[in-house]
């Protein structure tokens, strides 16, 4: 990881998918898709991508005017693009903001970003379609944003940047390491003795059971203890 950073300088969907940037295989099928994707960059755009910055999270009711209402106190803009649905014509939520200089862009770019603008913050970023190698799109499953409940998270960007990867030592685990399959098998030998013997025992005592037993017709119990008191007082009578 001597090649580290926090953030992307060439878009990888594994890695843009990993809170590091160190995973090795996709954990989503978004990270499927973008790996499997094959975009190419909108060739009708134009304009400066060095100069060109990404307002996102608008608020729909937003318009160009209010746009360029916020952003001109930073520099001299050029073109303002806010992109729309075509065929409904709404706003999307999010602009691309072309300025004349540099300078700006970086002002904008320090400043802006968590703005509110008509009840929305919103985030500012430098264009990565056409500045960032490799960049694939949220709809194609890539992109630095997303949602935790659907699994999409997204890091190596501004507001997720990757977090430093931890080394951690090879500690040696006795339970998954070596002599890990005897303590099982001893466990489990030692549990199958132990139902084992309750198992006999239940069966020597469901044999012992019926040689206890004795086969009492109902009313016999009690007529066999009047005989015996009966035989009790002449025992009694005979020795005085």
């Amino acid at each position: 990881m001597t090649d580290w950073a926090p953030i992307a300088k060439e878009y990888d969907p594994l890695k843009a998918g990993s809170i590091d940037g160190t995973d090795e295989e996709p954990h989503d099928r978004a990270i499927w898709r973008a790996m499997l994707a094959r975009y190419v960059p909108n060739k009708g755009v134009t304009g400066d991508p060095h100069l060109t910055l990404f307002v996102a999270r608008l608020n729909l009711q937003t318009t160009e005017e209010k746009l360029k209402e916020v952003f001109s106190r930073y520099g001299d803009i050029r073109k303002i693009r806010l992109v729309r649905d075509l065929v409904t014509g709404f706003s999307k939520g999010y602009a691309f903001i072309e300025y004349k200089e540099e300078r700006a862009l970086m002002k904008a770019h320090r400043d802006a970003n968590r703005l509110v603008i008509d009840q929305h913050e919103i985030f500012v970023d430098f264009e990565l379609e056409r500045t960032l190698k490799g960049w694939i799109p949220r709809r194609l499953g890539g992109g630095f944003g997303g949602k935790k409940e659907s699994g999409q998270l997204r890091f190596g960007g501004r507001d997720r940047p990757f977090r430093k990867p931890i080394n951690l030592p090879n500690v040696k685990n006795d339970f998954y390491g070596e002599g890990s399959a005897e303590k099982r098998n001893w466990a489990r030998e030692g549990t199958r003795d132990w139902r084992s013997r309750d198992r006999d025992h239940d069966r020597s005592r469901d044999k012992r059971w019926p040689e206890r037993e004795r086969p009492w017709a109902w009313g016999e119990s009690e007529r066999d203890s009047k005989e015996e008191r009966s035989r009790g007082k002449e025992r009694k009578e005979r020795d005085r």
